[in-house]
């Protein structure tokens, strides 16, 4: 299979899956078309005919690889993985298709529904009796100490 082929069918991919609703979905459609990138820049150098690019002492430096689209395919394949991490990171912190909060604090999600979710810790009656009055909580107005 040739690169152009696997190229093509990785942008491909990669832009059907970006354009999707989901942010995984999209994440995973860069991360496509990073392989893609990656692929196009390392057969830009004719890699197949050549050498590795190290060079010492005495050896001859016809028929290296150039040492430059290496280095641009190791900073794509960073950029690509940097920008994946932040996607993920988006897509676990958001929320659910319909416009729900998944992961945020509770408080939060009282906020912008209007709800209250803490209840207060108190029902109007006195300290130190239950609702019903026959059993102490443990909690005392400070009389029975003084």
């Amino acid at each position: 299979m040739s690169a152009a082929v696997l190229v093509t069918v990785l942008v491909a991919g990669g832009v059907y899956l970006i354009l999707q609703r989901g942010l995984v979905r999209a994440a995973l459609g860069f991360v496509l078309i990073g392989h893609a990138a990656n692929i196009i820049i390392l057969a830009a150098g004719g890699q197949q005919d050549r050498e590795p690019a190290y060079v010492a002492e005495g050896m001859p430096t016809e028929g290296l690889s150039d040492p430059l689209l290496q280095a641009f395919s190791l900073t794509a394949i960073v950029i690509t993985f940097a920008l994946t991490v932040y996607l993920f990171a988006l897509a676990g912190h958001g929320g659910d298709e319909d416009g729900n909060t998944s992961d945020a604090e509770p408080s939060d999600a009282a906020e912008r529904h209007g709800t209250v979710v803490d209840t207060p810790p108190w029902r109007g009656e006195p300290l130190g009796t239950t609702s019903t009055g026959d059993q102490p909580t443990g909690r005392t107005d400070g009389k029975e100490h003084a």
